[in-house]
C-alpha cells in the first residue's frame, strides 16, 4: 500500500513481506610513516557543489582529514566480519532513480552528510557505459547514439561491481569520459563500504540489480527544469552545442524517460519530489538507514576474549627456537628498566631473525644454475610471483627495515587499526596496499598480537583484496595465546610465526608477563595515543 506525508513532500511505498535489510571502502594514498600525524578528528564534509564533470563519478565519502601527501579517516570502521572471519554485515545499498538532470547526485551528498556515518561509497551508473565501436562513437558524436536506452549500459559489469561490494569485497570501477565516449585507461579502486549509494537513471531497470538494492529511492524532478539543467551540463561541461543537445533530448531522452524511467517509480520505497531541496523526504530515509545500521552491530573483541580458552595451540603457529641469544635478547627488551637505544637495538636484532625465520615456509621450486666454473648447481627459488610486505600501523611499521634488509625491492602497505575507546572494538582508519596484491605471498607485521582483533581485521582486509588465505604470513616479536588461537580459528591457513608466545592476557587485554607498549617505547613517546596504537601495537 501507499502511504503519504502531503503529496508535496515525500510518498512512502510500504509492501508486505519485505525483509530487513542485511546488515553492513576505497584505499586511498599515503606517505610512509604516520608517526606525529592526527590529533583530531574531521566531521564529514561532502562537497555539496551541483554536478559538474566530464568523467563519471564513483567515490568513497569518509570522515577524513587530508595532508599535501597522505588522507587519514578519522572515524573508523568498525567490524564487518564475526569472530570465525567471515563477512556479517554486508553494506546497506540504497539505490536512487530518476531522470537525467533530476538532481540524484545532489540527493546523494545531501544523504551522505546528513547520516554522517564513516565509509559511504558513492556509485555512479554513469561509470557503466559500454565501451563504443567505432560506428557507435561517430553516431554518438553526431548525437544519433540512445545514452538512455537499457542496451547503453553494461549490466552484467554493473551487477557484479555491485554485488562485491556489497559483500565486503575491493572492486575496480571503470571512468567513463563524456567527451570521447569511451572508458579511461584507468579504474578506480573501492574498498568495503558501511553504506553504498547507487544512482542512476536506469537502477531500476534490471531485476538483478533490484535484488541488490536495500532501500530504493526514486527522485522526482518536472521536466523542464531537468531538460534546463541537462542544457546547462552538456554545454558547459560536456562541450555540446544547444541544438545537439535538444536534438538528443526530444530524440532519445524524453522517449527513454517514459518508457524506462518513469514506469520504474512502482518499484521505489520512496518518492522525493523535487530532490535536494526535500528536507523531509532526505530526514525519512536517514532515520531508516540510521535504524537499520544500529541493528546490526556486532562485537568481536569482547567474544574473542571468552573463546578457545584451554585449547592447544594450533599446527599452523611457528615459535622460534628459544636460543640462548634469543632468550638474551627477551631478557632486554622485556626488561622496564631497559634505555630505549638499547631497547631498540635488541629488537631491531629479533625482527631481523624473524624475518629469515618466516622466509623459511615460503614455497620453493627447483632451479638450475650455472656457476663461474662453468658447472651446474640444483637450487631453490621462490614459487610464487613475488612478495609483499603490510604493516599494522604504527607498531608493525618497526619491522618494515628488517623485511627491506633481507627481501630485496620488496613492496609495502599499510593498514591503520585504531581501539574504539567508547566500545572497545577495533576500527580500519587508513589503507593503502600495492596493485595486484591479490597475486602475492603477503607477509603481515605487528609488533605485538593480544587478543588478535586487530590482526583479525587485518588478515580480513587482505582477504576482500582477494589474496589468498594460504599466502598470508602473520609476524610478530611477541604473541599471546589467545591472540594466536583467535587468529588460527578464524583463519586455518594463515601461518603464523613469532619469537615468543605468553600464556596470559589480563582484564586490561595487556600481555602478561608482556613487553610493555611496545610502539610508546620503540618511538619514545609517552602514554597511548587515541590516533594511532592498534590494539595489537599497545600490547593489548
Amino acid at each position: 500500500m501507499a502511504m503519504t506525508m502531503s503529496q508535496s513532500d515525500v510518498q512512502v511505498q510500504q509492501k508486505e513481506g519485505v525483509e530487513d535489510e542485511q546488515s553492513m571502502f576505497r584505499s586511498d594514498s599515503g606517505e610512509d610513516s604516520l608517526d606525529g600525524l592526527m590529533r583530531q578528528r574531521c566531521p564529514l564534509t561532502p562537497s555539496l557543489s551541483p554536478r559538474k564533470r566530464t568523467t563519471s563519478q564513483s567515490k568513497t565519502e569518509p570522515p577524513l582529514l587530508r595532508t599535501n601527501k597522505r588522507t587519514i579517516y578519522t572515524a573508523g570502521r568498525p567490524p564487518w566480519y564475526n569472530v570465525t572471519g567471515t563477512t556479517f554485515k554486508e553494506a546497506f545499498v540504497i539505490g536512487l532513480c530518476g531522470g537525467s538532470a533530476s538532481g540524484k547526485t545532489t540527493v546523494a551528498n545531501k544523504i551522505i552528510e546528513a547520516l554522517d556515518v564513516p565509509w559511504v561509497v558513492l556509485l555512479s551508473m554513469d561509470s557503466f557505459y559500454k565501451v563504443l565501436s567505432k560506428e557507435e562513437q561517430e553516431l554518438a558524436a553526431r548525437n544519433e547514439y540512445n545514452f538512455d536506452h537499457p542496451d547503453a549500459f553494461d549490466f552484467e559489469l554493473l551487477v557484479t561491481v555491485l554485488r562485491k561490494l556489497k559483500k565486503g569485497k575491493s572492486i575496480k570501477v571503470p571512468v567513463y569520459d563524456f567527451t570521447s565516449h569511451n572508458r579511461r585507461k584507468e579504474w578506480k579502486t573501492v574498498y568495503g563500504a558501511n553504506v553504498v549509494i547507487f544512482e542512476g537513471i536506469l537502477a531500476f531497470a534490471n531485476k538483478e540489480l533490484l535484488k541488490l538494492l536495500d532501500m530504493k529511492v526514486f527522485v522526482d524532478t518536472d521536466s523542464d527544469i531537468r531538460l534546463i539543467r541537462r542544457l546547462k551540463r552538456d554545454i558547459t561541461n560536456r562541450g555540446r552545442d544547444i541544438a545537439g543537445v535538444i536534438k538528443q533530448y526530444n530524440k532519445f531522452v524524453k522517449p527513454a524517460f517514459e518508457q524506462y524511467i518513469e514506469p520504474t517509480v512502482q518499484v521505489a520505497d520512496i518518492v522525493v519530489p523535487r530532490g535536494g531541496e526535500n528536507f523531509v523526504a532526505l530526514d525519512l530515509i536517514v532515520q531508516h538507514v540510521h535504524s537499520q545500521l544500529e541493528k546490526r552491530e556486532i562485537t568481536v573483541r569482547s567474544a574473542l576474549a571468552s573463546a578457545h580458552q584451554g585449547q592447544p595451540l594450533p599446527k599452523t603457529l611457528s615459535v622460534m627456537e628459544s636460543t640462548p641469544q634469543v632468550r638474551g635478547m627477551h631478557t632486554i627488551i622485556r626488561n622496564k628498566e631497559t634505555s630505549r637505544d638499547e631497547f631498540i637495538f635488541y629488537s631491531k636484532r629479533l625482527m631481523r631473525l624473524l624475518i629469515e625465520h618466516a622466509l623459511s615456509f615460503l614455497p620453493l621450486k627447483p632451479v638450475s644454475v650455472e656457476t663461474p666454473q662453468g658447472t651446474v648447481y640444483e637450487g631453490k627459488r621462490l614459487s610464487g610471483k613475488r612478495i609483499t610486505g603490510v604493516s599494522i600501523l604504527r607498531a608493525g611499521e618497526t619491522m618494515e627495515q628488517a623485511l627491506m634488509a633481507v627481501c630485496k625491492d620488496i613492496r609495502l602497505g599499510k593498514i591503520l587499526i585504531q581501539t574504539n575507546h567508547d566500545t572497545g572494538e577495533p576500527e580500519l582508519h587508513y589503507l593503502r596496499l600495492p596493485k595486484d596484491i591479490s597475486e602475492d605471498y603477503v607477509i603481515l607485521m605487528d609488533s605485538t598480537v593480544s587478543t588478535g582483533a586487530a590482526a583479525l581485521m587485518a588478515v580480513r582486509v587482505l582477504l576482500d583484496h582477494d589474496v589468498q588465505e594460504d599466502k598470508i604470513f602473520l609476524l610478530s616479536l611477541l604473541m599471546a595465546e589467545m591472540g594466536v588461537h583467535s587468529v588460527a580459528y578464524a583463519f586455518p591457513k594463515v601461518r603464523i610465526i613469532t619469537t615468543a608466545v605468553d600464556k596470559n592476557v589480563n582484564d586490561e587485554f595487556h600481555i602478561i608477563p608482556g613487553i610493555g607498549n611496545f610502539g610508546d617505547r620503540y618511538f619514545g613517546t609517552d602514554a597511548p595515543s587515541d590516533c594511532y596504537e592498534s590494539d595489537e601495537g599497545m600490547d593489548y
